[in-house]
């Protein structure tokens, strides 16, 4: 039984780091000027993949919810977290898209009537303290579309969450994650089409950057992601999904040679914090959802929408989120993490997309 649980550990824990890698990939491998093809590129192939996966199409109200839900998770998420990973070191990138879980409980409280617990809020604002470190203090100039990039994706992907949360109550993860991801991606295929114009050329470089993205940062990252949320505790792939900021801070600074000095340290170890005080203050009543569905909050808020974190996440009663690419946030994982966007929750959402 260990073993069996090991194995699905090790196997869970290729969500988070394919999020974390959303940041590096895009911007070392990706054209700079396509951000609107780019999230395209992502999101349709792996939609439809996980479509057919699950082999269950929207219903009822589940058209136009999956469609709002699409823009919010994938389309909008996956479009800023390029233009972050672009603008942005991949190091703060991954962290700043970390600490959506201080906007996701915010969202909740607003729009659910959910009042965070002292311990949750205590740690929201240890996170914020973090970001600020990280963007504000010593280190080189960090761009400032970048970081509205990367805030607006959270914002966004944390909205979706929420509603995510309120509306898809039974709804499997991998499901939801398809058909948000398949629907931004439509959505975004027009848009592309008359604002970006023609598709960039692609190199090989480029193509394998893109191929990456989309078959292992998004379909095989929420795949593995859903089912690993079946099988283990929902606290043990929170914390599994802290490997998010972690590989996307250690891709920044080993292998593009970004400098993260001591109070950048100090910043990511912060909004770690961040996550873990969330994730023990929400977690331990749900820490074995039912057989079959995706829990949703807690476990994608270590993750980034995709991330990214990204989509879908865990069941607990304050919202948290890893790009993914999710939320879909990824994101934790989304369904949609994030990412940024993509389950049974009470509550918001979280990826890797979303998220990244």
């Amino acid at each position: 039984m260990e073993d069996k649980s090991g194995r699905w550990l090790l196997l869970t824990a290729i969500a988070p780091i394919a999020w974390g890698s959303t940041y590096f990939v895009t911007r070392q491998f990706l054209p700079a000027d396509a951000p609107l093809w780019g999230a395209l590129f992502r999101a349709l192939p792996a939609g439809l993949i996980l479509l057919l996966i699950s082999r269950r199409l929207p219903h009822g109200a589940w058209w136009w919810r999956a469609a709002v839900l699409g823009i919010l998770n994938v389309g909008g998420f996956f479009v800023l977290v390029y233009i972050a990973g672009q603008r942005l070191p991949s190091s703060v990138a991954a962290t700043v898209m970390s600490a959506s879980a201080a906007a996701m409980m915010l969202l909740a409280w607003m729009l659910r009537r959910q009042r965070p617990r002292v311990l949750a809020a205590i740690g929201a604002g240890i996170g914020l303290a973090g970001v600020a470190l990280l963007v504000g203090v010593g280190g080189e100039p960090v761009d400032g579309w970048g970081l509205v990039a990367a805030f607006g994706g959270m914002i966004s992907s944390s909205l979706g969450f929420v509603l995510t949360g309120r509306w898809g109550n039974e709804i499997p993860g991998l499901t939801m994650a398809s058909w948000q991801l398949t629907a931004g991606g439509l959505m975004l295929l027009p848009v592309a089409l008359i604002v970006g114009g023609p598709p960039p050329a692609l190199t090989p470089t480029s193509l394998v950057g893109f191929a990456y993205l989309s078959l292992v940062s998004t379909a095989l990252a929420f795949a593995v992601w859903f089912a690993g949320l079946r099988r283990l505790p929902a606290a043990t792939v929170g914390l599994v999904g802290l490997l998010n900021p972690v590989t996307g801070v250690a891709l920044g600074v080993f292998l593009a040679g970004e400098p993260f000095g001591v109070t950048q340290v100090a910043g990511l170890v912060l909004v770690l914090v961040l996550t873990g005080i969330v994730l023990g203050a929400v977690t331990p009543r749900w820490a074995h959802p039912r057989e079959g569905m995706a829990p949703r909050e807690g476990a994608d808020a270590a993750s980034v929408l995709p991330s990214d974190q990204i989509l879908p996440s865990m069941r607990v009663k304050v919202p948290v989120q890893v790009d993914a690419p999710a939320g879909l946030r990824a994101a934790v994982p989304s369904p949609a993490s994030s990412d940024s966007a993509p389950s049974t929750p009470e509550s918001a959402t979280a990826s890797p997309h979303p998220r990244s």
